[in-house]
């Protein structure tokens, strides 16, 4: 007998649960507990627990997600905030700032103004080198692709500052007139000259 906090629902053909179910094992995290309440929402009148008996979700996940589309407020859990490696420049902020400032010493910014990238000459081995050269400890120091890595995502691209260089000017050659080897005229123009001197003669 159907209680009566539960809301009356249609039934659902079971091929379209199937596809329901089916798409919401392929999220993970706050996009399933998303899709789940809005299918709860839909179709089992907002009722998580009729959601668990129809879908066969976990109630307390849909539970969950419906206080999250109701609160605004999403619950991210302690491994997503705790775990995973953080970035070396999380690790390392002091390095990290002497970092910004070689960066900053070595580079320009990009010639075309379509981006905010700055270009620098330095490379990350020499990078290394120069935090070394400050004091900074072996152990605190990243791998030269991983500095590549910082220094690409931070916003600056290892490339050759781009100088400007200045246009030639070159002049348009005009055509000369056919001559011989010795700086005279060629027989074929002599010709046409005397040809000339005839005829106004």
């Amino acid at each position: 007998m159907q209680s009566a906090l539960e809301p009356t629902v249609l039934p659902l053909p079971a091929s379209y649960i199937e596809d329901l179910r089916l798409a919401s094992s392929t999220m993970s995290g706050v996009d399933r507990r998303s899709f789940q309440a809005a299918m709860a929402l839909k179709y089992c009148g907002g009722n998580a627990r009729h959601a668990e008996r129809v879908f066969g979700w976990g109630r307390e996940t849909v539970q969950l997600g419906l206080h999250e589309q109701r609160t605004g407020i999403v619950c991210v859990g302690a491994q997503a905030v705790f775990g995973g490696n953080r970035l070396w420049e999380e690790q390392h902020p002091e390095i990290a700032e002497a970092l910004w400032t070689l960066a900053e010493a070595h580079s320009q910014q990009d010639p075309t103004f379509r981006t905010v990238l700055a270009y620098t000459r330095l490379t990350a081995a020499e990078a290394l080198a120069q935090l070394r050269a400050q004091g900074f400890p072996e152990e605190g120091l990243p791998s030269p692709s991983t500095m590549a890595e910082v220094l690409n995502r931070n916003g600056y691209r290892l490339r050759k500052v781009i100088k400007a260089k200045p246009q030639k000017n070159s002049r348009k050659r005009t055509p000369s007139l056919p001559t011989s080897p010795n700086g005279m005229a060629s027989p074929s123009r002599r010709r046409m000259l005397t040809e000339t001197d005839r005829s106004s003669a």
